[in-house]
């Protein structure tokens, strides 16, 4: 499995994976439009052709906001996640970032649990800020 930066190809695969993930999911032009940005970091974990997981980041001048992160269901609990964590926290660094911010669905513990492994911790609550259901967001941070 390898970890690059993502390329417009991808987001047909990374669309797909979105929308088997979220309730309310990013369209592919979505993707598009977020790569281009300057102060945007989008990985992909890939193995064989297939994209196996995303993961996308703002910045905004020392600190960067994680805002989205999904694996493919039969690649879950195989360290994809946590590759593309690693991975763009370490370009991340290169180009400045010393904080990291993320939400998360507070019954999303699994997540919650990989996001605490990897330096992560919680600093409150966004009341409902998910919808499709209604859920508050955990608010997640890790200052270097």
């Amino acid at each position: 499995m390898i970890v690059r930066l993502m390329k417009d190809e991808d987001t047909k695969q990374v669309e797909k994976i979105e929308i088997k993930t979220f309730s309310r999911p990013w369209s592919r032009q979505g993707f598009l439009d977020a790569m281009r940005n300057k102060d945007t970091i989008y990985l992909v974990a890939e193995e064989k052709n297939e994209i196996l997981g995303y993961l996308g980041l703002w910045k905004s001048m020392e600190e960067a906001d994680i805002t989205n992160v999904a694996v493919k269901e039969n690649a879950r609990r195989k360290g994809v996640a946590g590759l593309l964590l690693q991975e763009a926290k370490q370009i991340a660094l290169k180009e400045g970032v010393m904080a990291f911010t993320l939400e998360v669905r507070v019954s999303n513990q699994a997540a919650i649990r990989l996001y605490e492994k990897h330096g992560f911790h919680s600093v409150g609550r966004r009341p409902g800020f998910y919808e499709d259901p209604k859920e508050d967001a955990l608010i997640m941070w890790d200052n270097l």
